[in-house]
C-alpha cells in the first residue's frame, strides 16, 4: 500500500464492497494480519479477464497500490 492513510481509510469500504458485492467466482480474500497489503484469489476466464476485475479495484482506480503482482494459479486436481 501507499502511504497515504487518510486516503486508504476514505478507500476501503468501496474496495471491501467491491470485492464483496460482485459475487466473483471462488471469491476469498483479506488483509494481511501486519496490515501490510493484502490476498486477493479468485475464479476467472483467464488472465486478461482477472486483470481487467483487479483494475476496477477502488484500491487500484485511487492509486493506493504500491506493487501488485497478478498470477494464474493452477492447483493441483
Amino acid at each position: 500500500m501507499k502511504n497515504d492513510p487518510d486516503k486508504i481509510r476514505e478507500v476501503v469500504p468501496a474496495h471491501i464492497a467491491y470485492w464483496k458485492n460482485n459475487n466473483f467466482e471462488k471469491y476469498i480474500g483479506g488483509p494481511f494480519a501486519d496490515r501490510s497489503g493484502g490476498l486477493i484469489s479468485f475464479e476467472a476466464m483467464g488472465l486478461a479477464d482477472a486483470t481487467a476485475i483487479i483494475e476496477k479495484d477502488p484500491f487500484i482506480v485511487h492509486g493506493l497500490i504500491a506493487e501488485k503482482w497478478i498470477k494464474e494459479w493452477m492447483p493441483e486436481k
